[in-house]
């Protein structure tokens, strides 16, 4: 079983719960204004620049974002990493990009993972066909489920898409036994209004099940990614973001979840 992804990541600890190993999958069908994987977006390989240095001189050259990869090459180094996870009770996650958009691939590791005793961890926008949603997320062991804008023409704006169909999707979710957290991108200006915020408390606030609520703060670490596949970073020049209104959004959320916290 073969997909197409970007980067492999072993000891990563922002991904789900302990030490995990996140396949980055390529293709999203959404267009965040302030994705900082802009390279996760085209399901496609594409061309990126990138510099080497030799000597005195820096020489621009050409490097290649997305392979494709054998099912078997993530497991053999997720089994690799075992002893890592059995420690910190982590495992692997899928991300991207959107992994829904490779669903059979996805689902394909999601069972694998747990017949070798991996737990596993979906991060998803939620935007896919509900059947498909349905079917993949219920073999992880936990579904990291991002919420972004409570408007659905805010949504539209800001995304490129509307958030119906994450909306009900998120609502199906809930009403499963299918453990999920919450992760919320605070976005200067555009996700962290307080508009949005009392949106995204009000859909929230209907929900029985949210476990746990990370929010997200917005960071710079994109920025080089753009200007190397000759694109427009419409945050260029937004500082870092605030701790503590942070805090205070934090505290805002606070009884909503039995653990609200910043940066996952």
């Amino acid at each position: 079983m073969k997909g197409l992804v970007f980067d492999i990541r072993s000891f990563s600890v922002h991904d789900g719960p302990g030490i995990r190993t996140t396949v980055f999958m390529k293709g999203c069908p959404l267009r965040c204004s302030w994705c900082h994987n802009p390279e996760s977006q085209q399901s496609f390989p594409e061309m990126a620049k990138t510099y080497k240095r030799i000597g005195d001189m820096t020489i621009e050259c050409t490097q290649t974002i997305g392979y494709t990869i054998d099912s078997s090459e993530i497991l053999r180094r997720s089994k690799d990493d075992m002893p890592f996870f059995e420690e910190s009770g982590g495992g692997i996650t899928l991300s991207g990009g959107e992994p829904l958009m490779q669903p059979t691939f996805t689902l394909f590791l999601l069972k694998a993972a747990k017949k070798m005793g991996i737990h596993s961890a979906l991060d998803t926008s939620g935007f896919a066909n509900p059947e498909i949603f349905n079917s993949v997320s219920r073999e992880a062991d936990l579904v990291l489920f991002d919420l972004k804008l409570a408007d659905d023409f805010n949504h539209q704006h800001h995304v490129g898409q509307s958030n119906s169909l994450i909306l009900n999707n998120l609502r199906g979710l809930d009403k499963s036994k299918q453990r999920y957290f919450i992760r919320i991108p605070l976005i200067p200006e555009t996700t962290d209004t307080t508009q949005n915020l009392e949106g995204l408390y009000a859909i929230l606030r209907n929900l029985r099940s949210v476990e746990r609520i990370d929010l997200l703060p917005f960071h710079h670490i994109g920025k080089s990614k753009y200007e190397r596949l000759g694109k427009e970073y419409e945050f260029q020049n937004i500082g870092n973001y605030d701790r503590l209104k942070s805090e205070r959004i934090k505290d805002f959320f606070s009884g909503l979840a039995a653990k609200v916290t910043i940066g996952g």
